[in-house]
C-alpha cells in the first residue's frame, strides 16, 4: 500500500521583529492545521504539524527535504497551509503581476518558487496534494478589492463588523522586502538558477483558498477556505474526484470576491486527478 506523510501549518501570529513591526494576527490558523490534521490521519497518513512559532522556515524545509528524501513513487505528500500570503517583488519575469507570492512563515517568507523548487526534490510518480488557505494563492505553487459581502461568518452579521483577511498589507510587504532585501534577493537569486537545472517529476495539485488576485477570509473557528472544505468533505461522506471537490469548496464559499483555484504542475497523472480526496 502506498504511504502517506502530511505537513500542516497554521500561523495566527508571525514575529514583528522580521515583519517590520508587523504581528499579522488572525483567529482560525491554528484551528484549520489541527481540523486538516484529523482528516490526514483518518485516511492513514504521518503528520506533522507546525503552529504559529514553530512554523519557522528552516522547520519548514527541514520537513520538506524529510518528506521528499522518504517517499517513493505511489506515496503521497499532503501539505497544508493556514495563513497570511504576501508578495515579494518578481525578479526572474516568470509572473504577469510582477510578483511573487508567498507564504509568511513566522520569521520570513516563503517564496513561491522556493516551492518549486522543494517539490522538484521529490521522486518522479509521488502524488503531492498542497491546501493553501491565505491570500493571492492561486498559483502559490508557482492590488486588492474587497467585496462587501461579509454574510459567511456568524460574527459578520453582527452590526459593524467586517471580515478578517489573511493578507500582508502591501505596505508591510514593500518593508519587510525593503528591510531584508539582501536575504530575499540572495533567496530569489539562488532559487532561480537551481530551478534552471531543475525538473519537476512528481505531480502537485493545488488546491487553494483564492486566487492569486483575491483574499481569502478567516474566521472564529475556520477559514472560509478551510470551513468550507470540512463541509464538502463531510466527515469523509464525500465520494467525488478532486475538480469535483474544488466545486463543491467553491459552493459553499459562495463568495465573488473568493474563488478557490485548482492548479496542476509537474507530471501528468490523470489517476490521482480521479481520486477521491486524500486517497492513499
Amino acid at each position: 500500500m502506498p504511504s502517506g506523510l502530511s505537513l500542516h501549518m497554521g500561523l495566527n501570529a508571525v514575529d514583528p521583529k522580521h515583519y517590520a513591526g508587523w504581528s499579522g494576527e488572525l483567529i482560525a490558523c491554528e484551528a484549520d492545521a489541527r481540523d486538516m490534521r484529523a482528516i490526514a490521519k483518518s485516511k492513514g497518513f504521518a503528520d506533522t504539524v507546525l503552529m504559529t512559532a514553530s512554523a519557522t522556515r528552516a522547520a519548514f524545509l527541514a520537513e520538506m527535504n524529510k518528506a521528499a528524501g522518504a517517499l517513493k513513487s505511489g506515496d503521497m505528500f499532503l501539505l497544508t497551509y493556514s495563513g497570511h500570503g504576501g508578495n515579494v517583488p518578481d525578479a526572474n519575469a516568470d509572473e504577469t503581476d510582477f510578483q511573487d507570492e508567498t507564504w509568511c512563515l513566522f520569521d520570513g517568507q516563503i517564496i513561491d518558487d522556493e516551492l518549486d523548487l522543494l517539490f522538484c526534490k521529490f521522486r518522479p510518480g509521488v502524488r503531492i496534494l498542497v491546501l493553501s488557505d491565505s491570500c493571492h494563492s492561486g498559483t502559490v505553487t508557482k492590488q486588492l478589492a474587497l467585496a462587501a459581502h461579509y454574510g459567511w461568518f456568524p460574527a459578520a452579521s453582527l452590526p459593524g463588523a467586517k471580515p478578517r483577511y489573511r493578507n500582508m498589507p502591501g505596505q508591510i510587504c514593500l518593508s519587510v522586502y525593503q528591510e531584508h532585501k539582501e536575504f530575499y534577493d540572495k533567496v530569489i537569486a539562488d532559487t532561480d538558477k537551481k530551478l534552471k537545472s531543475a525538473t519537476l517529476n512528481a505531480t502537485v495539485l493545488l488546491i487553494s483558498g483564492c486566487q492569486d488576485s483575491q483574499l481569502s477570509q478567516d474566521g472564529n473557528f475556520n477559514g472560509a477556505f478551510t470551513g468550507a472544505l470540512k463541509q464538502a468533505w463531510a466527515g469523509g461522506a464525500f465520494t467525488g474526484n478532486y475538480r469535483n471537490f474544488t466545486n463543491e469548496i467553491t459552493k459553499r464559499i459562495n463568495l465573488p470576491d473568493q474563488v478557490p483555484n485548482y492548479y496542476l504542475t509537474g507530471a501528468n497523472n490523470l489517476v490521482f486527478e480521479a481520486q477521491r480526496p486524500f486517497t492513499l
